[in-house]
């Protein structure tokens, strides 16, 4: 309802009680001057109520005390409430973040594991998603030929070091075409709606590898922009890439970087430039490149053999 039409309401209702308050007071301000003085005519067996002294004696002492208590109770719960609302809001939004990750974890299990798991973890690595491999049927568009194929599956615990949250929400409503994965959004003919979506996507958060050197203000370190990878990965990484480098497998640091399945095709370009990449053969012509080609179709690598 438009809050212009709830204020009109609102209003409406104020006047009907003022009204209706004025028409009260008015029909019984008579009545209750032509009562005055008449108790012996209208009632002449009504008992007489308590004198003064004792009306004022200890009922009214426990009364004024009970009164006192309240009022203490008041006087300082009501600062208490305030200073404590924002910790309770705090740990009621934390309650609300660790439900939404707990059923997102349920959508992520394996088939089986409870009656709404959809088996994200069979893919991508298992709860950790560090990586998988995915069974895929894959048709040559040139003969038409249908291979079964092992589609390396991109590990997701580092999927927001690639792309914000509407970039990753976007992928798992719509998937991705020409690979395993499929559409699991309502809008992309998938079986989730928005709120399994936004608690997959909290579950996704809460297994990210935690950032080094975020920023000051960015208080999560899973989700931060301005991090980092921790130094122990970045160097296990760095690691890999000189020795391919130098075991000649490689002409270079950065073509190793840019080829090798470093932590799980999690950082390698090929996975969306080279074509055949995901399934172990790269180079060769076909789906499963989503990104441009970036020598412009000159070459069949992005790094031509050095002589």
């Amino acid at each position: 309802m438009p809050a212009l039409a709830t204020t009109s309401i609102a209003w409406v209702l104020l006047a009907i009680m003022v009204v209706g308050w004025i028409v009260y007071a008015a029909l019984n301000a008579g009545a209750a001057r032509r009562e005055l003085g008449s108790e012996l005519e209208i009632a002449a067996n009504r008992k007489p109520y308590l004198d003064d002294e004792e009306l004022e004696g200890r009922r009214l002492e426990l009364v004024m005390l009970v009164s006192l208590v309240m009022l203490v109770i008041i006087v300082i719960g009501l600062p208490l409430y305030w200073i404590f609302e924002p910790s309770r809001m705090a740990g009621a939004t934390e309650g609300e973040e660790q439900r939404f990750i707990h059923w997102g974890e349920r959508l992520f299990s394996p088939t089986g594991t409870f009656t709404d798991s959809f088996n994200c973890a069979g893919c991508h690595g298992g709860m950790r998603a560090s990586g998988g491999v995915a069974p895929f049927n894959l048709t040559d568009g040139r003969t038409g030929e249908v291979n079964a194929v092992e589609w390396y599956a991109p590990a997701l615990d580092t999927v927001f070091y690639r792309f914000d949250e509407e970039e990753v929400r976007f992928i798992i409503v719509y998937g991705r075409p020409f690979s395993p994965m499929s559409p699991w959004g309502l809008a992309g003919g998938g079986p989730l709606n928005d709120q399994q979506v936004d608690t997959l996507l909290a579950y996704i958060k809460s297994i990210q590898i935690e950032r080094e050197d975020c920023a000051e203000g960015e208080d999560d370190p899973r989700v931060c922009d301005s991090g980092h990878l921790p130094a122990e990965d970045q160097a296990d990484i760095d690691e890999l890439a000189r020795r391919a480098v130098d075991d000649g497998e490689f002409a270079s640091y950065g073509e190793a970087l840019f080829n090798l399945n470093l932590a799980s095709g999690a950082y390698s370009c090929a996975r969306c430039h080279t074509p055949g990449w995901s399934w172990g053969d790269p180079g060769v012509p076909g789906q499963g490149a989503f990104g441009w080609n970036l020598t412009d179709g000159a070459v069949d690598t992005h790094f031509p053999a050095v002589d």
